[in-house]
């Protein structure tokens, strides 16, 4: 397994080669994005408001309750694909590196031989975004994060923005950005500035990246605690509709659809869809060895994931909330999109 963080400089990737790729290239793969909830240990670390999440905290997290989080993670990562488990898979909310060699090494995940990108951020409460990948099929190149900061609110600290480029399939580049966006608390206008700078923020990286290959295949995945629709992802991100007309160097919402067809990931009063997959105009063209299957976007929402709240409407089986545990899964639906041989 490959485990990429702070300590370990990229320089130990020149040791892969495109070749490293052994494995026969696949007809169809596999790349999702799951906000798992708090994802964390049982210890208390010093510096982040983990408290919580320990036997003394307030939903007792012990060893059970954690070895329960991973197994019903599993789960549900395998059946984004059950056929073949997720090539790439972007997570939010994991505490460290611990906690995603457990969820590789200690579950079902285990066959799929899967490869860690991570890197530790300053967020207050300690969770960070990180990549999975299997090994066999995807070989990074290079990897960083991109601390947010803001002018504005100096002393805020939150999640960085993870980038990672690879050779997905032996065949075609990608370049990966995952996302954890600034969150809603104190009001959508209140905090909308934040994610602003979130979403310029990647829109920089990417014009970088546009800049020197227009063709280049970017996947931007996260969550992003805006809609699709809303202004910083549709206007300062620019990422447009999917029946527009499709441009390299252009950013493209895959989530779109979906949102306006009144589907979404999370639930609180009316449907949300943060949890989001934009591509690049060239992952659209047809012109990579894959190409995003018909449908584009999709969200797994199983009857097992869900619970009927109040209203009367199936949403998010949560773990925990409010000071309560719960034993659910996530209050997020993971999205995923599959690409298919050209």
């Amino acid at each position: 397994m490959k485990h990429l963080t702070r300590n370990i400089l990229m320089l130990a990737l020149a040791a892969f080669t495109l070749t490293s790729c052994k494995t026969k290239a696949p007809e169809a793969f596999t790349i999702a994005f799951y906000n798992v909830e708090n994802l964390f240990d049982t210890k208390n670390d010093e510096g982040i408001r983990d408290g919580d999440f320990t036997p003394e905290g307030k939903i007792v997290w012990d060893e059970t309750k954690y070895t329960k989080k991973l197994n019903d993670l599993a789960r549900v990562i395998t059946a984004i694909d059950s056929n073949n488990l997720p090539l790439i898979v972007g997570l939010a909310e994991v505490e460290n590196l611990g906690v995603l060699q457990d969820l590789i090494s200690k579950t079902k995940l285990q066959k799929g031989n899967y490869g860690i990108v991570h890197f530790d951020s300053p967020d207050e409460r300690g969770i960070d975004v990180a990549l999975l990948y299997r090994s066999e099929y995807f070989t990074p190149l290079h990897a960083r994060p991109y601390p947010l900061t803001f002018d504005f609110d100096p002393d805020d600290r939150t999640r960085d923005l993870l980038y990672v480029q690879g050779v997905a399939a032996s065949k075609d580049t990608l370049h990966l950005l995952i996302n954890h966006w600034p969150s809603r608390s104190g009001g959508k206008e209140a905090s909308d500035p934040k994610r602003q700078a979130a979403a310029l923020q990647v829109k920089s990286v990417c014009d970088s990246i546009f800049r020197y290959h227009p063709q280049a295949n970017i996947i931007i995945m996260g969550d992003l605690n805006d809609n699709p629709t809303d202004d910083n992802v549709l206007l300062s991100l620019n990422a447009q509709r999917t029946d527009a007309q499709i441009e390299q160097g252009k950013l493209y919402n895959l989530a779109i659809e979906k949102f306006e067809k009144g589907e979404g990931t999370l639930y609180w009063r009316s449907w949300d869809l943060f949890d989001q997959i934009i591509v690049s105009g060239n992952m659209l063209s047809g012109g990579n060895a894959y190409k995003i299957e018909s449908g584009g976007l999709q969200i797994l929402k199983e009857d097992w994931m869900l619970f009927e709240n109040s209203r009367g409407v199936k949403v998010p089986n949560r773990m925990a909330g409010r000071d309560k545990y719960y034993g659910g899964y996530s209050d997020h639906l993971p999205v995923y999109i599959r690409l298919v041989r050209n």
